[in-house]
């Protein structure tokens, strides 16, 4: 496709930054490449629409990778009105290749644009409204506007059901509004698209509006704990960005701010962390030994894969568990191999490997607990139990998030990734795998894509280390808890 032509997407990123979209067409290089995680979820994207074809029998996929090729075998599907999947249309000078486009009555058109969310968002009535111009302008007569977004609420049973997993909605109302000034936006973006410099935008809101920008060259003059990193900031940062402050310690002191955004300011001025004694001994009071520290990692596809799950639910595959008591400190894990459902052999083994005593610590326990209280409900023979390790959890996650230890080098952080250098000196450098979404994307790639036996062994290997540095991490943080708290 012409780089110069504007194309849905790039009308996406013009809505977005005018800049992005000169950067995108004139300057590429700046324009970091989707990382894996933005790349799992385009992948996921692709297998969601690629099922939603089959809401519409007998139709024809019009063929993508070759862009004169797309257009002109559109045009010969368009005369056999049937369905048609990613037809293509070109008009001064704009282009859209469309998800599905159904034929109506005797000439008219739906559009049917399908999405891996679960709700409609306005970026998505802004793309309609540039696909439904396109295939105006290309003579088409367009009956409605449709999205097909997942059901959160479908419930896998047997085969996938097409009919219960999407959710078919009418926006034409919406696309309507959303259209008005569409031509005037188009002409400035094909007026930016053309000009010989880059226009001057600044860092706004819109850096994060729909999407955050991949760009990076707009922050690379900030400073390194700069106000960006303002513990849930928000609006306020790029109100403090607009008056010139950069730093979080020259927030002027007539400024509002919250306790947890003063203690920050105050140990980016000092240079020291923030330590309430009180508050941490008061937390370390709850725990009861033997100590068991529990992280699960997990998968949650856009498309259910065992029976009884919904999209998007979490199905934890791993686990790592740390036990802390007077004879000493094991470890014990669980990792799924094989495309069966992880759950039940997972529930068999943690319910061996937990004894029925002493606190269960967890980093954000509300994820743990829902992963526990999903499976309860599918394996009703571990309720019971299950309800027992609810009732002893301990969410670590507290103490840093009410800030009673606050460290400079957590940069507004409260995350186990931020927490754990900064109050340890230890993390997660030299792991292969180093956060949650890296163990999901691994696993799900060997585990259900094509890998050789060499792979898999190897990112399995790395997923051992992973979960495991996250629980035996939570134990030197609680060691460092009980040294600064004395």
């Amino acid at each position: 496709m012409p780089n110069k032509l504007l194309s849905k997407s790039k009308y996406l990123y013009g809505i977005q930054c005018l800049k992005y979209l000169w950067l995108v067409c004139n300057d590429p290089v700046k324009v970091p490449k989707p990382d894996a995680s933005t790349q799992r979820i385009f992948d996921q994207g692709h297998l969601v629409g690629e099922l939603a074809k089959s809401l519409f029998p007998g139709g024809i996929d019009v063929p993508h990778s070759d862009f004169s090729g797309n257009l002109r075998l559109t045009k010969d599907g368009l005369a056999k009105r049937k369905p048609l999947f990613e037809p293509g249309f070109l008009q001064d000078g704009l282009f859209s290749r469309l998800d599905i486009l159904n034929p109506v009555d005797k000439e008219a058109w739906d559009i049917i644009e399908v999405k891996s969310s679960t709700s409609v968002k306005e970026v998505n009535l802004h793309d309609i409204s540039f696909q439904r111009l396109c295939c105006v302008k290309a003579g088409l007569k367009i009956n409605r506007c449709f999205m097909a977004v997942i059901n959160n609420q479908y419930v896998r049973r047997g085969g996938i059901d097409p009919v219960g997993l999407f959710s078919v909605q009418d926006v034409t109302e919406q696309v309507d509004q959303i259209a008005e000034g569409i031509q005037e936006r188009i002409q400035q973006m094909q007026t930016t698209i053309s000009a010989a410099a880059c226009p001057e935008i600044g860092i706004g809101e819109h850096c994060d509006n729909p999407y955050g920008c991949p760009v990076t060259i707009c922050r690379q003059g900030l400073p390194e704990n700069n106000i960006f990193k303002l513990y849930h900031g928000g609006k306020k940062c790029y109100e403090f960005y607009d008056k010139d402050i950069l730093r979080i310690a020259d927030i002027p002191e007539d400024c509002e701010l919250n306790q947890a955004q003063q203690i920050q300011k105050s140990c980016e001025m000092n240079g020291v962390p923030h330590i309430d004694k009180a508050a941490i001994q008061e937390f370390l009071n709850k725990i009861e030994s033997p100590v068991h520290y529990l992280d699960f990692e997990t998968i949650n596809p856009a498309i259910p894969l065992f029976d009884g799950t919904r999209p998007y639910q979490n199905i934890p595959f791993q686990y790592s568990l740390h036990t802390v008591s007077e004879q000493g400190t094991r470890h014990y894990s669980f990792l799924a191999k094989g495309k069966g459902d992880p759950r039940p052999e997972l529930l068999r083994k943690l319910k061996n490997d937990m004894v029925s005593e002493g606190s269960i610590l967890t980093y954000n326990q509300k994820f743990e607990e829902e992963i526990l209280r999903d499976m309860a409900l599918a394996f009703p023979e571990y309720a019971e139990w299950v309800d027992n390790i609810c009732g002893r959890l301990v969410d670590l996650l507290k103490p840093f998030q009410s800030f009673s230890y606050y460290h400079p080098d957590q940069k507004g952080s409260a995350s186990l990734k931020s927490v754990m250098p900064a109050i340890t000196g230890k993390g997660y450098d030299g792991l292969a795998i180093a956060n949650g979404e890296a163990a999901s994307g691994a696993y799900s790639a060997v585990t259900y894509g094509n890998a050789t036996e060499e792979e898999r062994r190897q990112v399995y290997a790395d997923l051992e280390k992973y979960c495991g540095r996250d629980t035996e991490g939570m134990i030197w943080i609680v060691e460092k808890m009980r040294e600064i708290s004395e």
